[in-house]
């Protein structure tokens, strides 16, 4: 069972891959394509909650590229399947193979992005989570950024 400490560091990843996903939906209606990309908010959220989360538990250090990489590298792409797979856009066109290809090609820029805008908002956040109550993972957390900081 997933804990109240861990669900805490996994808010700006939510929000950052739910945003994510309503500005593609929004550009898509804005170039007069179908809205199906606003399905694609809820996996990145849930893909973003897991990034923070792993973040907390140690596998994951703040500021560092490879693991956000690794992590979207397969997550993109499966966000990407299951939007067109309830939202049918003709992505699917030319077969799954070559539209998972591209899709992993582009997961990296979104990595990019992704992990910009979190550790944007992960300070803030911890050092709410921080004046609430006690959480042990977010105090770590918030801990490694500050020597960041100051480094």
């Amino acid at each position: 069972m997933v804990s109240r400490h861990s669900l805490e560091l996994a808010v700006p990843g939510l929000a950052v891959g739910a945003l994510a996903g309503v500005m593609a939906g929004g550009l898509t209606l804005f170039a007069g394509q179908p809205g199906g990309a606003t399905f694609l908010a809820l996996p990145l959220a849930l893909f973003g909650g897991l990034y923070g989360m792993l973040l907390g538990h140690g596998p994951f250090r703040p500021g560092t590229f490879a693991p956000a990489g690794l992590l979207w590298l397969p997550a993109f792409p499966l966000s990407r399947l299951a939007q067109e797979s309830v939202a049918a856009t003709g992505a699917l066109a030319d077969g799954v193979l070559p539209f998972l290809a591209y899709q992993a090609m582009v997961s990296l820029g979104y990595a990019i992005g992704f992990l910009w805008l979190h550790e944007r908002l992960m300070p803030y956040w911890l050092l709410r989570v921080r004046a609430r109550g006690h959480n042990p993972r977010a105090d770590r957390l918030l801990a490694h950024y500050v020597r960041s900081a100051s480094a």
